[in-house]
């Protein structure tokens, strides 16, 4: 039987003898060392558009059911305590991936391309996809599963959300050279397409529309797909007036996303990465 079929058959079972839990471990193990060679991933982008690998998030979850609480500390220094199943992932020289010192974290299962930056602290989860040359900023998170393209700049702070759950869910996708400024946080499955820019402090979750002031349309996420932020678009923090008698009364506002232009030159130089840093 192919992997994907023993993860999902060892999902679903409602229980597991000694005999099956042991071939589950080795099953969940041997996706774990693919996901880390970038050779499987959680979700991958066809003709159809992005798709979720359900069976690689069902193995992900089978691995934190299977796990065992277990001192995992390095030294006196570097205490932690975490499923025996979620270790650190293993990264060499030869991987090509500046890991800055100072508190960053990768658990093992998470691909990282050559020519990433870490910048302490920074965490990485299960599942997620960093691709070649991008710069994961200091106190930036990573969420299980999410998939992150090349040259992506992940500002201070930032928070591109993991979505294990519902298994069908494609997870959050940034493609490639998109720049996400501080304190942004990016959730619930949505997709920012290639060079797309994504203001500091933006908050963009699957439920929050997203107002096109260039081409007078709204974005919003559907049953049947996601939130969408267009290829180059420049996305801001803005407000929107409450049209409800209350609002009009106490003059409120909430917040909302708002694109306020499309990427050109002058934007290309404002967010370039800088290549003295590497």
């Amino acid at each position: 039987m192919s992997l994907d079929k023993d993860i999902e058959k060892y999902y679903t079972s409602a229980s597991l003898n000694p005999a099956e839990k042991k071939k589950a471990l080795e099953s969940f193990k041997e996706m774990v060392k693919l996901l880390n060679k970038g050779k499987v991933r959680s979700a991958e982008k066809s003709s159809a558009g992005w798709q979720a690998n359900r069976w690689v998030k069902m193995g992900i979850l089978l691995g934190f059911r299977l796990g065992k609480l277990k001192e995992m500390s390095i030294d006196n220094s570097f205490r932690y305590y975490d499923k025996n199943t979620l270790p650190l992932k293993p990264v060499k020289i030869k991987d090509g991936v500046r890991i800055v010192p100072g508190g960053s974290t990768i658990r093992s299962g998470a691909y990282i391309g050559k020519g990433v930056i870490c910048m302490p602290p920074m965490y990485i989860n299960i599942g997620a996809y960093v691709d070649d040359n991008s710069l994961i900023d200091s106190h930036a998170l990573v969420g299980s599963c999410a998939q992150l393209g090349k040259k992506i700049h992940l500002s201070a702070a930032a928070q591109i959300g993991g979505v294990l759950e519902p298994i069908n869910s494609v997870p959050v996708i940034i493609e490639d050279e998109v720049m996400i400024g501080g304190n942004c946080g990016i959730y619930e499955g949505t997709i920012v397409e290639r060079r797309a820019v994504i203001g500091a402090g933006c908050v963009i979750t699957g439920s929050t529309p997203v107002y096109d002031t260039v081409r007078g349309l709204i974005y919003k996420k559907t049953n049947d797909t996601p939130l969408v932020i267009p290829e180059g678009a420049v996305v801001v923090a803005g407000t929107r007036s409450l049209k409800n008698e209350f609002g009009i009364r106490n003059n409120l506002s909430i917040y909302t996303p708002i694109i306020i232009k499309y990427r050109d030159e002058k934007t290309d130089v404002s967010t370039a990465l800088e290549e003295n840093l590497r």
